[in-house]
């Protein structure tokens, strides 16, 4: 049973298993699944502060928290417990593509350092990334009334068309970041 749990499950099992979580909540509970809306949680229960959109019972809500959490935790027990020490698997015609297209033999470069070493801090593009896109990233969350995530599987499994319309959204900004701004600053 450990082995099959080590083992990295196919899309077309994981993904199924993900969305059937949202008409499990709305059954059991009649609880709409949604993670970022926790930050508001965590936000009203600490700041107190009486700024009216942090003035809720929050404690309904709490439920929420402990999902969150449950996620949290069984992401560090997985990995702890259930970790698989071995890369990835690439297919040979992803990594032949790769390095046709990008001239790469070592792929260490495909992701931003300032996003991912805490010592790029120390610099002005460090910070950038990280404070200006946390922001902008928790206002966007806020605006669209929801994450990515919380768009694409809760909304358009409860067939929202706000949800379609901000999925469209997250994936032409991000091909919009990916293709033009990227380039622009690296």
């Amino acid at each position: 049973m450990l082995d099959f749990l080590q083992q990295p499950w196919p899309w077309y099992v994981a993904g199924p298993l993900i969305g059937l979580t949202v008409p499990a909540l709305l059954l059991v509970g009649n609880k709409a699944l949604g993670i970022s809306s926790a930050l508001r949680h965590v936000c009203a229960a600490c700041v107190p502060a009486g700024i009216p959109f942090l003035t809720y019972n929050w404690r309904a809500e709490a439920w929420n928290l402990v999902f969150v959490l449950g996620i949290v935790l069984g992401g560090f027990i997985d990995y702890r417990l259930l970790g698989h020490p071995e890369a990835v698997a690439i297919s040979a015609a992803t990594v032949h593509d790769l390095k046709a297209e990008m001239h790469l033999t070592d792929f260490s470069g495909l992701l931003p350092k300032e996003l991912f070493a805490l010592g790029n801090l120390a610099n002005w593009k460090g910070w950038v990334f990280m404070v200006l896109g946390g922001f902008l990233v928790g206002f966007g969350t806020r605006y669209a009334g929801g994450c990515t995530s919380g768009h694409a599987i809760s909304g358009l499994s409860n067939l929202q068309w706000v949800s379609l319309v901000a999925v469209v959204g997250f994936f032409a900004g991000g091909l919009f970041m990916t293709w033009v701004v990227y380039p622009m600053l690296f």
